[in-house]
């Protein structure tokens, strides 16, 4: 571990909220923990071709006209 690096961390930590060091906390963790798991190719494949290549189109104009955009002021 890189000193430098593990003070920078503490001495950042300790100027967040302690919700916001939890969220790092559980941001740590994820990246040491085991990874997550997904799911199979072969399980994925069954799901090839259900939707239309219509709804498709659809939902992808869906996506994005809707969330394609910044709404400044919802910070």
């Amino acid at each position: 571990m890189d000193p430098t690096i593990t003070k920078e961390i503490v001495e950042r930590m300790q100027e967040l909220p302690v919700a916001q060091q939890r969220m790092v906390l559980e941001m740590v963790k994820s990246l040491t923990g085991p990874p997550p798991k997904g799911t199979p190719a072969h399980e994925l494949l069954a799901c090839a071709g259900v939707i239309s290549a219509e709804d498709a189109r659809q939902m992808t104009q869906a996506i994005e006209e809707g969330c394609e955009r910044v709404d400044a002021n919802a910070w």
